[in-house]
């Protein structure tokens, strides 16, 4: 709304009628050593705002005055206003000790008086001034440069701008946050105020000033007619809807207005806004007329004046607004109830494919989305419209707010074709959400693009309970798998380059090169010093060290067959799953053996996944262990001096991403580990941040990757031992197809026809399916102390028979409640049951237990594993497998805890496996140790850290419209 609408709005407030006045001249706001009120030798009434006025006037000739601005109930007003405001901000620091409430000032010249009055009223209420000198003759780009500094500036509070009238332009002013302009200039701030609606604006100071000087006049303010000279501006326009308000008749006047005259003799009292001097006959004046003169408030200029007037009290009132700003940043960081408005499904049959729903749907604006469940303007880097990052520094505002429920989504072993676990999330939510009202937050891992264009596909879920926009979601996102193989395609490099110059330098050449003169000083960065104190070396002098000290710090002395770190990329590309490198000239003929791993795999991906913080982060990344040297001691990321720029690259993927689902409930992306190869679970700061914004009674819906046996047992045993999390209950999701092969049904193959016994009513491979795996799974869960509801994934082809079946079975298998879902069809109302079974149990108390003590031995917790959790009777160790876990006690790895990477595809080891296998022995062929993740997995069977691709990949079904953009061919 721009200033012209706000003053036709302000015209056509109700005018009351006319009260008469009473006699006496009453003048306000001048300076105390200019004529209060007098004849001129040109026999007119000279009101100077801005200038001392030497002589005397005869008192005969004038007109009888009231009480000045400086006199005794003037003070009171002053300091009347500074108490109540210091009693405020009293209350205020009780509450927040930490904060202190601070005022900038910009001002296009030096002159300082204005700051010291400003100063003056900060000092006796306890609150900081700032302030900025502009050039006088400064560019409106200028100023907007510090108002862009300032509103970013937590520190401050309040900004004022004291400019001259001229710099003061619609840019200028509206540049300034709303919630910062304690002056009240900026158009948002005027339109509230003519609208009525102060609980987020400010009314300025001086024309509260003004009000105050009125009211304490002898005439009631209801009724008076009050003559405005001067009033064009937002001060204008508030001032004129204050008096309008109080009841006055306004009047509004330029100073060359031919009609002034009759206009003053008109009023009981007169508003000059205008700075600068204004020559006035006294005849003009009504006996009993109040003068308020507001131009000391606002000169600009070195009019040889001294500072009084309405200055004092503006000033005072502009700190009154500076710490009700404070008090409501106070405010805004506590805990925000949601607003959150769910989108409108209109569910087709036949149900399109996955883009088309995505495509249909209008997602709200991520900053909409964002501010409807709490999060504040300043916690969210937008990235799109639908995407944002969402910061850290959330779980500092909110470290005082309790949690909400948590609750785990599994699944009984899949078939390769997966049974829609992260379906399931998206639809229970969508129904905590948007019908039952209760606030509530899916956190699921982004897809690797690896399976996107293999065989999988994506990992928006599917149907209506869907991630959107389901393209961005399944392509790229925000790049955090790209900074994952930039940072760990680092580490690689940095291995193989210092094992070149290593091989191929002196100790004197590798030293001058990694500690060079800089303009003639040799001084060691911060990680050489880190490194340095771990070889137990004091001297940080480059020149002192000895050579034996120098021989030690520059030889890493790498072991080219230990080196344990790959290089990843995020495709399947099975040519790369070994591979020679140093095969050029230039390599001097350092030729080794490596491999590539899908950038999921990377350590590094699961240090995000498990990290608490930027700095846990950092500290984890040095610790990663990429080799050995010869002489069998753990090389690390620090060691390579790499850790920082490690960290460097990975400083914004550690936030995680904020989209919505296909009803508009809110979900967090990030990281991504498979379940099989890693520990297969999104990121602890997802969840944490998640929990603290549902509140106490919200929900936050998070995945386990696979199978309960493998997703499920890391999340407990892994990702909860680090995030110091409980969950309230497990959602075990199951499928009547899958059930079907578990009790004994053909096999089952990506990209082929299902066999008839899938498609046709067949009970009796559903019961055998029901009291194997979905037994054992449910069973599993126990072990943990969790309880478990059963959600039933239900297809087209499923009949009510076998539907009613699973849910029994469940049921006596130990399930707190088992229900069907048909969120894939419906959405959010397809899964209402199972959102209201899931809010029931999350009542029922948790009796959390982890599987194992961290003071277990590895051999132990790894038996723990194979026999309380897969079923094996045993374990099996190769001599390889044994020898590293005698080094990994050597080293002090014993205490972490087991990632095991096994097939996904059955509770052994052997993926034909079906049902609940027994009578096996658990194979383990080698132990790997990731240390920066803060995990031991061994290797179970084969398993391969870089998929490939099939005869007939996604890919040949996904194109792009070059004239829409629209892509197609994704699910």
């Amino acid at each position: 709304m721009r200033l012209s609408t706000l003053r036709h709005a302000c015209r056509n407030l109700p005018t009351p009628s006319v009260h008469q006045p009473r006699t006496g001249v009453r003048v306000f706001g001048l300076a105390k050593r200019s004529l209060p009120l007098g004849h001129s030798s040109n026999s007119q009434l000279l009101l100077r705002a801005a200038c001392s006025i030497s002589g005397t006037t005869s008192a005969e000739k004038a007109p009888k005055l009231g009480k000045q601005t400086d006199g005794p109930g003037y003070e009171n007003t002053i300091r009347e206003n500074v108490q109540r405001t210091k009693e405020k901000m009293v209350a205020l620091q009780r509450g927040h000790p930490a904060l202190k409430p601070t005022l900038a000032i910009i001002q296009a010249d030096e002159d300082d008086r204005l700051l010291e009055i400003n100063k003056k009223m900060a000092g006796k209420i306890g609150l900081n001034i700032t302030q900025i000198c502009l050039p006088r003759e400064c560019t409106e780009d200028e100023i907007i440069e510090e108002v862009l500094k300032l509103n970013e500036d937590p520190r401050v509070h309040g900004v004022y701008l004291h400019l001259p009238p001229a710099s003061l332009t619609s840019r200028v002013l509206n540049t300034l946050r709303p919630e910062k302009d304690v002056d009240g200039v900026s158009d948002l701030n005027v339109g509230r105020l003519v609208r009525g609606d102060m609980s987020q604006g400010f009314t300025p100071p001086l024309a509260n000033a003004v009000m105050e000087l009125l009211a304490r006049h002898d005439t009631p303010m209801e009724g008076r007619t009050v003559l405005v000279v001067g009033g064009e501006g937002p001060l204008g326009v508030a001032l004129q809807c204050l008096m309008q308000r109080s009841g006055m008749v306004v009047l509004n006047s330029r100073r060359s207005s031919e009609g002034l005259q009759k206009q003053m003799m008109q009023a009981n009292a007169v508003v000059l806004l205008a700075a600068g001097h204004m020559d006035v006959p006294p005849t003009w004046l009504r006996p009993g007329t109040a003068v308020i003169h507001c131009g000391s408030a606002l000169m600009t200029e070195d009019h040889g004046m001294e500072m009084s007037g309405v200055g004092p009290l503006t000033a005072a009132l502009r700190m009154r607004n500076v710490v009700q700003s404070s008090s409501r940043w106070a405010q805004g960081q506590q805990y925000r109830p949601w607003t959150l408005r769910s989108l409108k499904l209109q569910p087709l049959s036949p149900v399109p494919s996955d883009i088309e729903i995505s495509r249909a749907q209008t997602p709200k604006p991520v900053d909409q989305l964002a501010q409807e469940i709490g999060l504040l303007q300043e916690e969210t880097e937008a990235y799109g419209r639908t995407k944002a990052k969402v910061r850290l520094s959330l779980l500092d505002r909110l470290r005082e707010q309790p949690d909400g429920k948590y609750v785990l989504v599994a699944g009984i072993t899949p078939t390769p074709l997966g049974e829609g676990k992260s379906t399931v999330v998206i639809g229970l939510v969508q129904a905590l959400s948007a019908h039952l009202k209760l606030n509530s937050f899916a956190c699921l891992r982004q897809p690797s693009q690896g399976p996107t264009f293999g065989v999988k596909g994506g990992a928006a879920g599917g149907g209506y309970a869907q991630v959107i926009p389901m393209e961005e979601f399944n392509l790229h996102l925000t790049g955090d798998i790209h900074a994952i193989t930039a940072a760990n395609n680092l580490v690689a490099a940095a291995i193989d380059a210092r094992m070149l110059h290593e091989a191929t330098q002196t100790d004197k050449a590798l030293y001058s090169r990694l500690v060079p003169s800089v303009n003639g000083v040799r001084r060691f960065s911060p990680i050489q010093i880190a490194r340095l104190c771990r070889l137990g070396i004091s001297e940080i002098d480059p020149s002192a060290l000895t050579p034996q000290e120098v021989s030690s710090f520059v030889r890493l002395d790498l072991d080219p067959a230990k080196v344990t770190w790959q290089r990843v990329v995020d495709t399947n590309d099975r040519f790369l799953r070994k591979i020679t490198v140093g095969q050029a000239s230039t390599e001097k003929g350092h030729v080794r053996e490596t491999q590539f791993d899908i950038a999921v795999a990377s350590e590094i991906m699961a240090i995000l996944a498990l990290a608490d913080g930027l700095g846990d982060m950092k500290t984890r990344l040095g610790r990663m262990v990429v080799g050995s040297s010869r002489s069998g001691q753990p090389i690390t990321a620090e060691d390579l001096g790499v850790s920082g720029a490690l960290a460097v690259l990975m400083k914004d993927a550690i936030k995680p991403t904020l989209m919505q689902t296909l009803e508009g409930s809110p979900v967090f992306v990030h990281a991504g580990p498979f379940a099989n190869i890693a520990h297969g679970n999104s990121s602890v700061l997802a969840d944490k941040l998640a929990l603290k914004l549902v509140g106490e009674d919200g929900f936050v819906v998070t995945e386990a990757g696979f199978g309960a046996d493998i997703g499920m047992e890391k999340f407990f045993n892994i990702k909860c031992r680090a995030s110091g999390l409980r969950p309230n209950i497990v959602v075990l999701v199951a499928t009547v197809r899958a059930l079907k092969m578990h009790g004994g049904g053909p096999s089952v193959s990506a990209g082929s026809p299902l066999p008839r016994e899938y498609i046709d009513e067949n009970l009796s491979l559903v019961t055998k399916g029901c009291s194997s795996n979905l037994r054992k799974q449910i069973q599993i869960a126990h072990l943990f102390g969790v309880p478990v509801v059963v959600a039933l994934n239900v297809f087209k082809t499923d009949t009510q028979a076998e539907i009613d079946l699973v849910c029994q079975m469940a049921k006596e298998s130990g399930a707190s409640d088992a229900v069907p879902c048909h969120h894939w069809a419906r959405g959010g109302r397809g899964s209402v049951e199972l959102a209201q079974a899931v809010k029931q149990a999350s009542s029922q108390p948790s009796h959390f237990q982890f599987l194992y003590s961290q003071e277990t031995p590895i051999v132990e917790k790894i038996r723990m594993i194979a026999q309380k959790v897969y079923g094996a009777d045993d374990i099996e160790l190769s001599p390889e497998a044994q020898a590293k876990i005698d080094y990994y006690n050597q080293q002090g790895y014993g205490k972490l805890p087991i990632c095991m990477a096994k097939t996904h595809l059955s509770l052994s080891h052997l993926p034909e496996k079906k049902g609940t296998p027994t009578g096996f022995t658990l194979p383990i062929r080698d132990i790997r140790a990731s240390i920066g993740a803060g995990f031991i997995y061994p290797l179970v069977g084969t398993m391969s850290t870089m998929p490939g691709l099939p005869t007939r990949p996604c890919f040949y079904d996904i194109d792009l419209d070059p004239v829409t953009e629209e892509i197609t061919g994704l699910f």
